[in-house]
């Protein structure tokens, strides 16, 4: 742990003026200088600015695993990355040892222990300096104290999510004392971020002004409870499976549900698109990103498109778990799942979510197919089409392109900008935490179904909404069991929450990772017939995109660095 051991060097902001009216202001402000400690907490104005530096610790963006072609769907089954992404390529391979110790990586193992314990510094200072600051009525001293209790909670779960129990630090050590402190209990950190919870809301208010939009309120913290308790009552954390648990997470689902101030947004397509939503509990708004930036070209356009690299590639896995427009698997021999028109009456949102050939797009027929032809030799002649080339790894692996990481204004040299949030806690989400929850604790009781039938009926109705941006599934099926229900609920995240850095971990906290992201990964062939019709079949992808998961992986190593300067202290997780 020596990690922590370092004087505090402040940078803070001297400029007050904002950068601009966006609803993200708070903390765009001009760089400044270092100051002591000693000028910062003398001065009000300063201090607060010391304090929404923490907000800078928090993760914000979904690609961050290897600076910006590596993103946790890769890592999952929902994507594979179509370069050699070497974070993800540790990771697929097991060798999470070699990610974490990567010094270069912006990763999921070592940069998240660094960050998270830097951040829970600045909210110990902040909090210690707190009562001596001379605060003015300008400041609000009493919501400070309540957004340093709700990011060190949230940056405590973000450790404990991926570790394990770590070594809880509640105040800020001077540069002299020793931090070689063991390791506490899972159960002992999550008592402190439930007690951080309690002060956040106690002390945040409900809603905020246009120029501090994304700030922690009463809402994010109870949905971060709510988030918090689920992983806690699931497999990884609860092996007795004690139902109590259970319950307690459900109830705090239902808090966030009865505040009554949140609702599903009537679309879904442009889910991470919007400035501001009924259903936003919490987002980071990164503001409109040029189509020029590397997450987006480097990432997700095709390179068909004038991209680099279109390396976040949907599996035939992925696209599978998506339902027919009739509420029937693609696996049930009653659902009309046709493999040769695989993505014709499907649910509506594998389209918002993924990008498939002969998909309209930009004004264009996305083509990830290849024609075979004999020429005058009689030798066979392949030719590839715009968006795939299996002779190039830049473009898709699998024959799809993630759409909810490419928003369709971006178009390569074309002017034009776009929004792509970073959503901490959005309510559909809150809906799934309490459906999953209550059938545990209870079983499919009609409060589940209602929870889980919101979501899929979201648009139904809705005049304003045309019916090829609905989502309007068919409600589930009466009768089902606790196990059936199971089952459903998780298809329901992984399709309404897919890329959305939740299915990784929701993998790990269900103790699943062998049998979902260790099966075989496929992707899709598509033949271009002389007719212009298609010929599709599902194809194993290679073994470079075959993935290994064994049962020690649900937990991440502590970065060997930590274990290796801790004087034996800091214990490893086992099978690492």
């Amino acid at each position: 742990m020596k990690i922590l051991k370092y004087t505090l060097t402040v940078f803070v902001l001297v400029a007050v003026s904002l950068l601009s009216a966006c609803k993200k202001d708070f903390l765009e402000r001009t760089p400044g200088v270092a100051l002591s400690e000693e000028a910062v907490f003398a001065d009000p104005i300063l201090s607060a600015q010391f304090a929404d530096k923490a907000y800078t610790y928090l993760v914000d963006d979904y690609v961050r695993f290897d600076t910006h072609r590596g993103a946790s769907s890769q890592a999952s089954d929902e994507a594979v990355s179509g370069t050699s992404n070497s974070s993800i390529r540790y990771l697929n391979q097991g060798l999470f040892h070699d990610h974490s110790d990567r010094v270069a990586a912006i990763n999921d193992i070592r940069d998240i222990w660094a960050r998270a314990y830097a951040g829970i510094r600045v909210t110990n200072v902040m909090l210690a300096k707190l009562p001596n600051v001379p605060w003015t009525a300008v400041q609000s001293p009493k919501r400070i104290e309540g957004e340093m209790h709700f990011i060190r909670a949230f940056l405590y779960f973000e450790l404990i999510k991926r570790f394990g129990g770590v070594p809880l630090i509640e105040r800020a050590y001077g540069v002299n004392e020793n931090l070689d402190i063991p390791r506490n209990t899972y159960q002992q950190c999550l008592n402190l971020i439930l007690a951080d919870l309690d002060n956040a809301e106690a002390n945040l208010p409900e809603d905020y002004d246009n120029a501090n939009y994304g700030r922690a309120t009463i809402g994010a913290a109870k949905a971060l409870r709510a988030r918090a308790l689920l992983y806690a009552a699931s497999k990884l954390n609860n092996e007795s499976n004690d139902l109590s648990k259970w319950a307690a997470a459900a109830a705090a689902a239902k808090s966030v549900m009865d505040m009554n101030k949140y609702t599903l947004q009537n679309t879904y397509s442009d889910i991470l698109n919007v400035a501001e939503s009924p259903e936003y509990i919490m987002i980071k708004i990164r503001g409109p990103r040029a189509n020029s930036e590397n997450k987006i070209v480097d990432f997700a356009q095709s390179p068909g498109s004038g991209a680099i690299s279109g390396s976040m590639n949907p599996t035939q896995n992925h696209v599978d778990l998506y339902e027919m427009k009739n509420g029937k698997a693609i696996t049930d021999p009653t659902s009309g799942y046709n493999p040769q028109a695989p993505y014709a009456n499907r649910d509506p949102r594998l389209g918002f979510n993924v990008l498939y050939n002969d998909q309209t797009w930009q004004g264009r027929k996305l083509e990830m197919w290849y024609t075979e032809t004999t020429n005058s030799s009689g030798q066979k002649v392949i030719t590839y089409s715009r968006d795939w080339n299996a002779t190039n790894p830049i473009y898709t692996a699998t024959r799809y392109y993630c759409r909810k990481y490419w928003p369709e204004p971006y178009i390569r040299n074309v002017a034009g900008t776009a929004l792509l949030n970073f959503v901490y806690f959005r309510y559909a989400e809150v809906l799934l935490n309490y459906a999953e929850a209550q059938n545990e604790a209870v079983g499919p009781d009609a409060s589940v179904y209602a929870a889980i039938n919101q979501i899929r009926s979201r648009g139904r109705g809705v005049a304003s909404v045309p019916v090829a941006e609905r989502v309007d599934m068919p409600d589930l099926p009466a009768g089902l069991t606790q196990e059936q229900m199971r089952a459903r609920i998780r298809n329901e995240r992984a399709v309404e929450l897919a890329f959305e850095d939740h299915r990784w971990y929701d993998i790990m906290r269900w103790k699943a990772g062998p049998e979902i992201v260790a099966q075989p990964v496929y992707g899709m062939n598509i033949l271009k017939n002389a007719n212009g019709t298609f010929t599709y079949n599902k194809v194993l992808l290679p073994n470079t995109f075959q993935k290994i998961f064994l049962d020690h992986m649900h937990r991440y190593p502590i970065p060997r660095t930590e274990i290796n300067k801790s004087n034996n202290i800091l214990i490893q997780n086992p099978g690492w």
